[in-house]
């Protein structure tokens, strides 16, 4: 599919809503064009917002005059379009960003949540389903975000090491297979940096709120490495404002007492279990290299150990898994009853291994995986308290946090709802500092990989003097 864009600025927005209908299709962004080529869109902005689809079957234009949000006027045009021409809607309209909630919050706040409930539905074109969500998400949210205040932030740290590279894995992370040499070298330098972060957060007179360690798979580090790790930030960090601090032990395949002892040494009081699937003919067709019995037994250890808050993430979408499956997977998860559960549905980097009926029924399952997912865990008593969204997502959906009452991660809901400065240490980590008065975001973005964030330190470190600085103009009082 072509996308001809013509005298406007919109065109991000506008390829993401033809990807989530074309989701087999490469959509091709053409500024500059002298004839048109179907299956194409045309974009355009003069004497009014205009948009054409021209495919084999289907040939419509839409108009509508000028206006205060012309963005949002060409994005609707679009959608009644690829609606019509597709014979499907998406859960969400029009919405392509991360975060829904946040934006439904705002709403919420300055004309009330009816007002908003009714934006979502006749201007955004959002499902009842995903209005409801929504809704209850935001309910869920509102004790941990009034513990946010101009001087909290959060400290995330970056593990970028993983025992094998997952299919569908977009994070920057290496295997240690191939980078072992490498934590040798980057684990004293990551120490470095937490120590310069505290020190700033110190001198600024910052309160922690939540830490989380992720990655990557922190717990591929020896239990020797933990410790040290752990210890560094103790050592740097004031805790007692600290209302959670979770590490993620996501690989079951790195899981050991050794590592689970390394980690109850320590202040830690949430970890994650991830099986993504209990189907083990699906986790040997996306990489991973463990069973669904070792992940019982990793849980089961962990449990064994005293630890009381655990996390398992599961992934709505994976190749060859179906809707029966699926349920199997949440019976399972059910039976071992860990306090949250976050429901990811598969982002798929490459669409092109699809054909156009194996897209549909892609699609259908897992938008059935969600709605089975949402029915089972609501039953088990875990209630959705955070959400957000990532691009080629199948069906355009959406990531769920799901956890018991008094379990909701702080440190996942201020990530999504940007209510304050995320402070984050080691590769691919981005910083994120938050203007309390205005919204206003800021991000230092780490080197992405290892090898260069050990031969950068210095120049990486440089840039975080932006830390001290960005406080001296923004969050003063």
């Amino acid at each position: 599919m072509n996308l001809y864009i013509d005298n406007h600025k919109y065109h991000y927005e506008m390829e993401n809503l033809c990807r989530a209908f074309l989701f087999t299709e490469e959509v091709a962004v053409l500024h500059e064009y002298t004839e048109l080529s179907a299956p194409y869109v045309l974009t355009s902005v003069h004497d009014d917002v205009r948009v054409t689809l021209c495919t084999f079957t289907f040939n419509k234009t839409l108009s509508a005059p000028l206006g205060d949000d012309d963005e949002l006027t060409m994005g609707q045009l679009l959608y009644q379009l690829l609606s019509q021409a597709y014979d499907r809607e998406l859960p969400w309209g029009i919405l392509t960003g991360v975060r829904p909630i946040k934006l439904y919050s705002r709403l919420c706040d300055r004309n009330g949540e009816e007002a908003a409930r009714r934006y979502f539905s006749d201007t955004l074109y959002v499902s009842d389903e995903k209005i409801a969500l929504a809704q209850q998400v935001r309910k869920n949210q509102q004790v941990i975000l009034s513990h946010s205040d101009r001087r909290s932030f959060s400290l995330y740290v970056s593990i970028p090491f993983c025992p094998t590279r997952c299919s569908y894995c977009s994070f920057v992370s290496q295997t240690v297979e191939k980078a072992k040499k490498l934590i040798g070298e980057y684990l004293p330098l990551l120490l470095s940096e937490i120590r310069y972060t505290a020190e700033s957060a110190k001198e600024l007179g910052l309160r922690c709120e939540s830490v989380y360690i992720g990655g990557g798979t922190p717990t591929t580090l020896s239990a020797e490495e933990l410790d040290l790790l752990l210890n560094e930030i103790e050592a740097d960090i004031d805790l007692s404002h600290c209302a959670e601090f979770t590490v993620e032990a996501g690989r079951p395949d790195t899981v050991t007492r050794e590592k689970l002892l390394a980690l109850k040494k320590h202040p830690v009081t949430r970890i994650s279990i991830n099986p993504q699937t209990f189907n083990d003919s699906v986790l040997e067709r996306i990489g991973r290299r463990h069973t669904a019995q070792q992940t019982i037994d990793a849980f089961r250890l962990a449990r064994e150990l005293g630890f009381d808050n655990i996390n398992m993430d599961l992934i709505a979408g994976l190749t060859s898994d179906t809707p029966e499956s699926f349920i199997r997977t949440l019976d399972i998860v059910r039976e071992l009853d860990p306090e949250s559960v976050t429901v990811h549905t598969l982002a798929v980097k490459r669409s092109a291994r699809l054909n156009s009926t194996d897209a549909v029924r892609e699609q259908e399952y897992t938008a059935q995986m969600l709605t089975d997912a949402a029915t089972r865990l609501t039953e088990g008593g875990w209630e959705p308290y955070y959400l957000y969204r990532q691009s080629k997502m199948l069906s355009n959906l959406e990531n769920t946090g799901w956890a018991k009452p008094g379990y909701f991660s702080p440190y996942n809901v201020y990530i999504m709802e940007e209510t304050h400065s995320i402070l984050a240490c080691g590769a691919g980590a981005v910083s994120k500092l938050r203007d309390v008065d205005s919204d206003y975001i800021e991000r230092i973005f780490n080197f992405k990989y290892p090898y260069e964030y050990i031969s950068r330190f210095d120049e990486m470190i440089q840039r975080k003097a932006r830390v001290r600085s960005f406080y001296g103009e923004y969050n003063k009082s």
